[in-house]
């Protein structure tokens, strides 16, 4: 992982997930920029903070928080049950 920092790029760089043959960019904090560095009117820059991935290193982020997240749910289902025990009389 890559931590590239604020970014500046076109409307078709700004998406918040881009796969590339190798390697899987990051976007968040997207905002439309109006000036440049100069203060000139610009059209069409956006600015945003990007992680690199490689494939690997995302595929495996993605199924680690998929594990934790399906614990959540079964912790949560759980307490559901155990909420619906204890209200029968």
């Amino acid at each position: 992982m890559k931590d590239i920092g604020s970014v500046r790029g076109s409307f078709e760089q700004a998406k918040s997930l881009i796969i590339g043959k190798d390697t899987v960019y990051v976007h968040t904090d997207i905002k439309q920029i109006f000036e440049d560095r100069e203060g000139k009117p610009i059209d069409g820059l956006y600015e945003y903070h990007e992680i690199q991935y490689t494939k690997d290193e995302y595929i495996k982020l993605i199924s680690e928080q998929n594990d934790k997240l399906e614990q959540e749910l079964t912790d949560t289902q759980i307490a559901i049950v155990e909420i619906f025990e204890s209200m029968e009389v």
